[in-house]
Formats: structure tokens, sequence, C-alpha cells
């Protein structure tokens, strides 16, 4: 077991003797705290916080780091106030443990709820302070290593949380070591069989490839050898998680993927890198396609590297990684490599610190967004997958984006209003669709219009988290201010049979009808109104006065502009169209879809002035509305070629076309025809009716 002592000693080649004596104290703070508390092993509770400062104490962390990681479970556990450890530590220190400290649970709905509120609450504690998610990621790591004692249910729920988003936000922030031990750690906690065939297979698979490892590490270490480069050759060993991936997900087997030699060569510095590139090339082919340059664009989490595979003796392949000892360093532990901490405001962050700093923002911008803490998580799993595209800006900006990102998740990486205001884009000087899944060295320019508003269809395909919660997000105002703005246009015609008028209506009269439906403010009245959740009439009545039991009489019918967006929708079994008598009916939660006068699946509840308001159109109604019409003519040939000139010829749009056949001679054609109101819907059947062989056309309705 590692001891205070050894730790200190380790502490010293890289920290002062006043640091270090700083991390003594916070040690004898936690074990006295902590005494007599066991860990489930048996052992004392402190040697798991000593185990975490150890851990940090191998990434060179600096001293306030060790301190946190000594006392971070203290204010949980022990029952000392945070003021406490500020009194004693200081402020910085105590508010690492803060952040990091085990969240206290609440009472969720689920556990994934739970969950995903305790890693919204660790984002925010990142943003403050990023050194607390080094800590608790150190603390995960020492609990993944000591997994063994715990129930088998409780292992693998942690090992999937460890999966999916630990050994993520490891990876996310360069720190290879951590996240291979988080991924073979957790694959053996949830997978314990499959994880120990593949273990003693890649054993067995390593005593045969000995040999051939051994010739190709010489064959390359004689090449830089005789090129006059210095550099270190290591065979390379694939972890037995990311075996598992990928016999999983390519379908492959364990030989197929334990054919590939792998190596890395570390040499001094980035120019010697392309030295030796070319050198490697030169001893053996190489697989064309195969060669990535990480090192003139690195990774989103800082990592640089040479890729290229090669054809070897015999047509082996083998994988090569070329880099710096400092790539090494930062490959392995990222962030943590060269750690710097702003010691004050003017100093600027830089490379993986500063990648990740400016990762954790977007997180909190995400957060701030997001609806809930569910969809808020959804939206980080998606950017923490490692798969990056990289595109330029039309001024040759590179950005980093998730694979199968489209021109709507760059236009939001560029700025959230572009996304915003995007209608367009231009893919390499090309239009093309916005859905297009961009690909590495693209060009993308977006094309904006002011006043112009996100697609609710733009989540079907957008990948990035960014995209998807500022869409949903724009959407939720979009929606607020129609509700709102047709909430008040229904009040409104409600309090005018009553000869009043919502500005009319004394304030004091507007807070007590809030207080009593428990609003803030009366936007949220309103905007209940146009959702339908709340009927017009009844809050008129509340507020005109308490015992007026009288209803407003249907005084003029309301408006319909065809504007109003997201809260008004048409029915889709009568397709009322402008010119159509037409009434509106009040739907919880969607606001109002308009129906014909004659619709039978509203003729239960027509005259019920609780669901249903008499409408009419405006004069200057806009937009294009869908008819269905059934055509029924003599069968003859390019009978869809001659309907759709017809309806063309109108001015018409056909938006779908089926056909059955009567009989042999008789056809019968279902169109579903864009008009602008019933006189472009009377010349598209006049156009119809001109047509040689045409009986009968018959609009459907419900």
């Amino acid at each position: 077991m590692p001891s205070i002592d050894s730790l200190a000693e380790r502490l010293s080649t890289y920290l002062g003797p006043d640091q270090v004596n700083l991390v003594r104290r916070a040690y004898f703070y936690a074990e006295q705290a902590h005494d007599g508390q066991r860990r489930r092993s048996g052992e004392a509770y402190v040697t798991h916080p000593l185990a975490v400062a150890n851990i940090l104490a191998d990434m060179h962390m600096d001293h306030q780091s060790l301190m946190a990681a000594m006392l971070h479970d203290v204010i949980e556990d022990t029952g000392i106030a945070k003021e406490a450890l500020t009194s004693q530590f200081g402020e910085t220190v105590s508010e690492l443990v803060d952040g990091v400290s085990k969240l206290t649970q609440m009472n969720f709905e689920t556990k994934a709820e739970a969950q995903a509120e305790n890693f919204q609450k660790m984002a925010m504690a990142m943003a403050r302070d990023i050194r607390v998610i080094l800590v608790k990621l150190a603390d995960r790591l020492h609990n993944m290593r000591t997994l063994e004692v715990l129930s088998g249910e409780k292992r693998r729920r942690i090992a999937k949380e460890t999966l999916e988003i630990y050994a993520p936000i490891a990876n996310r922030l360069g720190m290879h070591s951590m996240r291979v031990e988080f991924e073979d750690l957790g694959f053996k906690a949830m997978h314990p069989m499959r994880s120990e065939r593949i273990r003693t297979a890649v054993k067995r698979a390593r005593g045969n490839r000995k040999e051939i490892v051994n010739k190709i590490e010489e064959s390359i270490t004689h090449c830089l050898e005789r090129e006059g480069m210095q550099g270190v050759v290591i065979g390379r060993e694939k972890h037995l998680y990311s075996i598992y991936q990928k016999m999983r997900g390519k379908r492959r087997a364990f030989n197929e993927i334990m054919d590939v030699y792998a190596f890395r060569i570390i040499v001094d510095k980035v120019d010697t890198c392309y030295r030796v590139l070319g050198a490697v090339h030169n001893l053996y082919k190489p697989l064309p396609g195969r060669f990535k340059d990480y090192i003139a664009i690195p990774k989103a989490n800082g990592y640089q590297s040479l890729h290229t595979t090669l054809f070897g003796m015999h047509g082996v392949p083998i994988e090569i990684q070329i880099r710096t000892r400092e790539m090494e360093e930062l490959a392995n532990n990222g962030i943590a490599a060269h750690w710097l901490y702003k010691s004050s405001e003017d100093e600027q962050p830089k490379g993986s610190h500063a990648r990740a700093r400016q990762w954790v923002k977007g997180i909190l911008e995400l957060q701030q967004r997001a609806g809930n803490s569910l969809e808020f998580i959804e939206s980080v799993k998606i950017d923490l997958f490692p798969d990056e595209v990289y595109v330029f800006t039309p001024k040759g900006r590179i950005m980093e984006l998730p694979k199968g990102s489209t021109a709507v998740d760059f236009a939001y990486a560029v700025h959230t209003d572009v996304g915003n205001s995007c209608i367009a884009c231009r893919i390499n000087r090309r239009l093309a669709p916005l859905s297009q899944a961009l690909e590495s060295g693209s060009t993308v320019e977006i094309v904006t219009a002011p006043g112009a508003r996100p697609n609710p269809a733009w989540l079907n395909f957008v990948v990035t988290g960014k995209a998807r919660t500022h869409i949903r997000h724009a959407l939720k105002l979009q929606r607020r201010s129609e509700s709102i703005n047709l909430g008040e246009r229904l009040l409104n015609k409600v309090l005018t049979s009553f000869a009043s008028h919502l500005d009319k209506v004394p304030a004091e009269r507007v807070q007590a009808v809030l207080g009593e439906y428990r609003l803030e403010i009366i936007e949220d009245l309103l905007e209940d109104i146009g959702l339908g959740n709340r009927m017009a009439y009844v809050v008129a009545r509340r507020l005109l006065s308490e015992g007026n039991d009288q209803l407003p009489s249907a005084e003029g019918p309301l408006a319909i502009r065809g504007t109003e967006g997201l809260v008004l929708s048409y029915a889709k079994c009568c397709t009322p169209i402008p010119g159509d008598p037409i009434v509106g009916y009040l739907s919880a939660g969607k606001g109002m879809v308009v129906h014909l006068d004659s619709c039978k699946n509203i003729s239960e509840i027509r005259h019920n002035p609780e669901k249903c308001i008499q409408l009419n159109w405006a004069k200057d109604v806009t937009g294009e509305f869908n008819v269905e019409l059934r055509v029924e003519l003599e069968h003859q040939r390019g009978l869809i070629a001659l309907l759709a000139s017809s309806v063309n010829a109108a001015d018409g749009n056909i938006e779908k076309i089926s056909m059955d056949e009567r009989d042999g001679r008789i056809s019968v054609v279902q169109l579903v025809v864009s008009v602008h109101d019933r006189v472009h819907l009377a010349r598209v059947i006049k156009k119809l009716r001109a047509l040689t062989g045409v009986i009968r056309i018959t609009r459907m309705r419900a």
C-alpha cells in the first residue's frame, strides 16, 4: 500500500517543500475526518483519497489538485462543512472539493435522470475550474480498480456509466492512458468471460507473433540508423476493449485484427517526423489512402501524430505512428501533460488546455440551452464521439466536427446566429442540400437570410449536440411567441364580447388571476391559452369578475392569416383552404387545429364553446394549402404526364399521386395538389376537366 511518505517523496521531484507540506497537511486532515470509516474491502477509508492523489501525482498535477484529491469525500461523508475547509486550506481547494464531492442524491423519476442531473452539475463545476474533472476522473479510476468487492449489478452499472461517460471524457481531454484503462476495466466488469477469452487469445498470439515483431522492429531501426536519424521504435499493443469493439463493429474475426502489426516511432523534433515518414515509405510500400497527418491538423483533443499503413514483408500490414516526445506525453496524459493553471487573469491557457477550456465552455452553453438534464446528456454524449471530419470555412479556417455532420452542424459551430438564419449552403462552391454529410477537406459556405428561422426537420439529420440544442431552443422560443400571439387574439376576442379589452383590465385583477393559476407573468397565461391548455372564455370571465357566470356570445369570428406558425395546423382529415367555411378546434398542448365547418370528425363538439371557436380567413392570407382530388377518367397512354402538365399550367403543384384501375377502361387517380385558395383550386379543376376522357373530379373530405 502506498503511504503519505512515499507520495511526498515522489512529489518532491516536481513540487516545492511548502507545497508538499500542504499536501501532507490535507492527508492528515482527511485521515482524522475519516477516522473509523472503512471501505467495502475492509481497508481504512483514507487509503482511497491517498490512491487518488497517487494517480494525480503520476500526471504531475499541482498541489491544489492533490489536496482536493485527499479531501474529496470529506464534505459528503464526514459532515465537515465547506466553510471549515475554506478556513483550513483556502477557497480554491474548498471549491475544488465541492465540485468533486459526490453529489447528494435527489429524488428523480428515473435512475437515468439522476445520473444526467449529476453529470450536469459536474459540467458546471468543470466550467469553474477544469481541475475538478481531472480529480473526478482519478477518483473514478481508483473506484474502477477496486470494483471486485461490489455486487454484480452495481459493478455493471458503474462500468456502463464509465464506458458511456468517463472514458469518452478522458478521450476528449486527450488522456489516452486513462481512457484505455477505463475501457479495459469497464469491459472486464461488463463482460468478464469475453474479456478473459480475448486476454488469453492475445497472450497466445503475442507468443506466435514475437519473431515477426522483432524482425520488423529491427528493419525499421536499421533504416533510421542508415538515414542518420535518432528515434525509438516500440511495438504497440492493441488494448482488449478496442479489439472487442472492432470484432463487433466491423464483424471481423480475432485473427484478422491481430494480423495487423502496430509500431510507434518517437523522435526529437517535428521536422524529423516527416523525414522518418519518407524513410519508412522507402522501406515498405505505403497503403494508398491510409496516411493521416494529425501534426498539421491536430484532433479536437490536441492529439498530434503521423499515421501511415505499410505493406510489410510477406504482405503483412504494418500500422505506424510517428511523433515527438512531447506529442507522446500529450497523447497519454492530454490536458494533464503540461498543466497550465491561470495564475493571473491575463495569462491565457495554450494548446490542449485551451481546447479543453473551449470544450467545457461549449458544454456549459449546451447546459443552459437544454430543456432538461436528459436532453443535455444526449447532446454531450453525441459530442464525445471521437471520430471527426475537418472542413474549411471560405476564409480557410479549419473546423472540427463529428463524423456525419451536415452543413447545419457547421453553421451552428461557426455561430448560433449563423445556424438560426441559415437557408442554404455551398460545398466546394456548389449548392448542396443542407442534409448532406460533410467530408474532410471540403470548403463549406453558409447562405443566410435575415428573418429566417430554424426548420423542425433539421432535427432529423443534425449530429452535433450544439446544433440540436440550439434548434430545439429556437423552436421553443418561436412556439412560445406564436402561442402568446394567438392566445392574446383569442382572449381579446372573448373580452370584446363583454365590451372590454386586455389593456382595460386593471393590473391588480390580472395579478390576482395569475396568482390563482400559479403563473408569474401574463405571457405565461397567454401562452397557455394559445396552446389550448386553458379556455379563453373561462380566463376572460375570471379577469372581468369572479361572480359573472354569463358566457360570452360568439361575436365575430377570429381571422386566420396563415402565418400563425407552429401553434396553428390544418386538419388532414378535411384539408381546409382559404375560402372554405372553417372552425377552430383547441387541442391541449398543440394549439389550434383548423377544420372545415362541415367536418364529421368535430360534428359532436362543433357547438361547444370550450372546444371550438368560429374562424374566418383574413383577406391577406398567405401560404400554400394541400387539397386531395379524386379524378376518374378513361385509361390512356401518358396519363400521369397529362395530369401533371394540366395542374402545372394552372400554377398548381402535385405533392402526391397514386392510381388504381377500376376495370381495364377506367382509371381512378388520387392527387394531392397544393393551391393558394378556392379560386386557385377552381382554376386547377377547370384545367383538369378540359382533358379528354375525364368523367368526374371530386374533392375528398372526411
